[in-house]
């Protein structure tokens, strides 16, 4: 029932900038939570940051002063933006939105309500 469309992405400079957006067809924090993931290539998925249903914002310690999600209600549209960006930061991106609990990783993998397709972001050295 919602449906999650990412963009933004594309290649940079380590030391260079993106904003990703997440465009969904259902939008309400009273309802959903909204997540960013992301996954480099031969690794496992991992979580990267939150808007919970209270606005409480909070990103993985590897881009903690770098990366900000924000959000814009009216739009629907929620954002990932990517400072400062490095190698290491290269991964497809995904958004994901859950109706209770908000979208999480374990061992056994990520967990979303719904996902986006992704949105590839390469940072070179």
């Amino acid at each position: 029932q919602v449906k999650l469309v990412e963009s933004g992405g594309g290649s940079v400079q380590a030391g260079g900038s993106l904003r990703l957006s997440c465009t969904a067809s259902a939008y309400s924090y009273s309802t959903y939570c909204m997540a960013w993931f992301r996954q480099a290539p031969g690794k496992e998925r991992e979580w990267v940051g939150l808007i919970s249903r209270g606005d409480i914002r909070s990103v993985t310690d590897s881009v903690k002063g770098r990366f900000t999600i924000t959000q814009d209600n009216a739009k629907k549209i929620l954002y990932l933006q990517m400072n400062s960006l490095k190698p290491e930061d290269t991964a497809m991106y995904y958004c994901a939105a859950t109706e209770q609990t908000c979208p999480y990783c374990n061992s056994g993998g990520c967990y979303g309500d719904y996902w986006g397709q992704g949105t590839q972001v390469n940072v070179s050295s």
